[in-house]
């Protein structure tokens, strides 16, 4: 992938942006891990109306006293992984994108659109008209952000006109 900007191309740019939606989105993975593994009973609720909607059998829930357990630590795991993972891939977009503004509100905007998303399909929550408002001005500046030219890419189109 490349991103072009006159005549000039820099493949890190787009490269850079694509690390900081991945770190943004394992952000969001990992807190719904911990507020799975955390949270009020979230897991036991799942099991319990997985294992309703497969048997007609009231004792079928009896496993989902036990097998929370077990769920909730593979979900820690999950936790400590993507932060992990995360971090990683943040310090790649702050290496490869032309400023380290650009990917923190990269990585900011693909954090909360991750976890609506997230939050409305596990969870069934709903934002106020107010959080909406915020994350719209967060991607205006996102925008602002990745339509400008870096200063360095001004610089090397000067240069190569000078050379000329």
């Amino acid at each position: 992938m490349d991103s072009c900007s006159g005549s000039v191309c820099h493949p890190n740019m787009t490269s850079g942006s694509v690390y900081a939606l991945l770190a943004g989105f394992l952000g969001a993975a990992a807190s719904l891990a911990a507020k799975l593994s955390l949270g009020a009973d979230y897991l036991r609720q799942m099991c319990e109306s997985g294992l309703s909607s497969w048997t007609e059998t009231p004792g079928g829930t009896a496993a989902c006293d036990w097998l929370h357990v077990p769920l909730r630590l593979l979900c820690g795991g999950m936790l400590f992984t993507c932060n992990a993972v995360m971090w990683t891939l943040f310090s790649k977009a702050l290496r490869h994108c032309s400023s380290s503004a650009r990917a923190t509100v990269t990585t900011t905007a693909s954090n909360f659109i991750s976890s609506a998303v997230l939050g409305r399909v596990i969870f069934g929550e709903s934002h106020a008209t107010l959080w909406w408002v915020g994350i719209s001005l967060t991607l205006c500046g996102l925008l602002v952000l990745h339509g400008s030219t870096p200063q360095t890419i001004q610089q090397e189109k000067e240069d190569s006109k000078k050379d000329k």
